[in-house]
């Protein structure tokens, strides 16, 4: 019995040999110079570029930072060029959303968080609808104190946009819809 596994055995070794070795490349004649690759890369960074993909969702607010909306979208021409983008206005969750689009050019995005301007202590956000801010203050202590997030330079997307319309005039603009 002892015989017969040991047999087994090295049979088994010798087919996983001949199949590593049957795995190995062998030597061309073939002296014809390697193909040259036509794809070309024109870098292996792309420092100061945004992702499209972390623009969607991306909150969109207003001169007086409050919160009109989120991009759901952006269009663009056949070279690559954005010109529009399809920004989703009130609704719940996605539903009830109405979309418009506005020129991409007519948006301004900021690399740092909305500032909110409140009296120092009291922790009371006269806009509901703008993101919080955090403990850094600038200026001197006055009582009135603007508020400020740092944000990270490395991130791959603004913080936000800003649009110059209420959410109300968003809302009056007509429903963007996509054609079949």
């Amino acid at each position: 019995m002892l015989m017969k596994s040991i047999a087994a055995g090295l049979a088994g070794t010798a087919l996983l040999a001949t199949v590593a070795f049957a795995q190995n490349p062998t030597a061309t004649t073939d002296k014809s110079p390697p193909a040259a690759t036509t794809a070309t890369t024109t870098t292996t960074t792309a420092s100061g570029e945004w992702r499209a993909s972390k623009m969607a969702g991306l909150k969109i607010y207003n001169d007086a930072n409050e919160s009109i909306g989120s991009i759901n979208d952006l269009l663009m021409d056949k070279s690559g060029a954005v010109k529009i983008a399809v920004i989703g206005v009130g609704g719940f969750l996605g539903m009830g959303e109405h979309l418009v689009a506005v020129p991409y050019e007519k948006l301004k995005f900021v690399n740092e968080a909305v500032a909110y301007t409140g009296a120092a202590g009291t922790g009371a956000n006269p806009n509901p609808n703008a993101k919080p801010a955090a403990t850094t203050t600038t200026g001197a202590a006055t009582g009135t104190e603007k508020t400020t997030t740092a944000s990270s330079s490395s991130k791959w997307y603004p913080d936000h946009a800003v649009f110059n319309a209420t959410k109300d005039e968003l809302k009056n603009m007509p429903e963007f819809k996509y054609s079949e």
